[in-house]
């Protein structure tokens, strides 16, 4: 049997979590579109659509920290994926942090950095 993801609900996208295999740890939320999936499927490695950008994105394509899948899981009703991964190189934020989820926010608001700061971004990206 085959998966059939229901792209229909999201205009054409959905919402995909990606997970340190190892760890556990919730590493970044991101959207696939059906090229995006096919992509990932074809290569063994993430790729993503980008709303910004409006383009399909591998997964450290530019930083070379890519995602290599381990293993897939769809929701009960075929509309979000979490991707269960090896995050080459250790960090999966564009912002050179571990998790994109690196700010801890207590109920007043209060933001605490919690992450761990892999790269600078301004090396890998030069902004």
């Amino acid at each position: 049997m085959t998966i059939k993801l229901n792209f229909s609900k999201g205009n054409g996208l959905l919402p995909a979590i990606a997970q340190d295999h190892r760890s556990g740890k919730v590493l970044m939320l991101a959207y696939i579109n059906q090229e995006a999936w096919d992509m990932t499927l074809k290569t063994g490695e993430v790729h993503y659509w980008s709303r910004s950008r409006q383009e399909l994105w591998h997964k450290g394509g530019t930083s070379g920290h890519v995602q290599k899948v381990k293993e897939i899981y769809a929701d009960c009703d075929n509309d979000t994926v979490l991707f269960r991964v090896e995050q080459v190189g250790g960090a999966a934020c564009h912002t050179g942090y571990d998790t994109c989820f690196h700010q801890q926010v207590d109920t007043f608001g209060n933001v605490t950095i919690v992450g761990k700061k892999i790269f600078d971004p301004e090396k890998v990206y030069g902004k």
